[in-house]
């Protein structure tokens, strides 16, 4: 599964990385949403994530 973040989109709330610390952090120098490294996903825990992101910039 491919993950994406809109990062023009992004505000950095970090809602996505307290949801699933395991496969989202904040960037330190743009304060953006990225995506780690993760052979597999939780999808309920991913939905969640998606689901909260206030700027719906998260795409699977």
């Amino acid at each position: 599964m491919k993950l994406i973040i809109d990062t023009n989109k992004c505000i950095g709330c970090g809602v996505c990385m307290q949801i699933y610390p395991d496969v989202f952090e904040l960037d330190d120098d743009e304060g953006r949403a990225l995506i780690k490294e993760a052979d597999e996903f939780d999808d309920a825990k991913l939905r969640d994530a998606i689901d909260n992101c206030p700027m719906s910039c998260i795409n699977k």
